[in-house]
């Protein structure tokens, strides 16, 4: 079974939301997310954010927010990151010989180097949600070849 963790910031918005998206595609894999900054550890999704999904029928109020820690690169096969940034906070902690792969959720939809935007500061849950329900299917689609 593949295991797949999804890292935004805050762990509030945009990894929980990958997180129920790709579950209620996909619930055969086991899926995580976590946060770089440890800013709401243990709160749940963001109350627009779960307004959002809720809308589309991702319920996010069981997920809590937790911090990404270097045992995440033993514990699962891929992280995705949902922009740049913190894809670097996560290759800064990256064991010496840990193989695990880090890569954009973007670029499971041929948009490389994309970030997927924060909704906490853009205001635009369901263009988020929009672009990480198309991210969500590339990446399924990539698991099925």
């Amino acid at each position: 079974m593949q295991r797949i963790l999804f890292v935004c910031l805050g762990n509030i918005c945009r990894s929980p939301t990958a997180e129920a998206v790709t579950r209620a595609k996909a619930p055969h894999l086991q899926l995580d997310s976590a946060g770089t900054a440890g800013y709401h550890v243990g709160d749940p999704p963001y109350g627009p954010m779960q307004q959002a999904a809720r809308g589309r029928g991702y319920d996010l109020s069981p997920l809590r927010a937790r911090q990404f820690t270097a045992d995440d690169f033993d514990n699962f096969d891929v992280i995705i990151a949902m922009d740049a940034e913190n894809a670097d906070d996560i290759e800064a902690l990256r064991p010496t010989h840990s193989p695990t792969p880090v890569v954009l959720f973007t670029d499971h939809i041929g948009q490389d180097g994309t970030a997927v935007p924060d909704p906490y500061y853009t205001r635009d849950f369901n263009g988020c949600l929009d672009l990480i329900e198309a991210c969500a299917d590339g990446l399924i689609a990539g698991l099925t070849r």
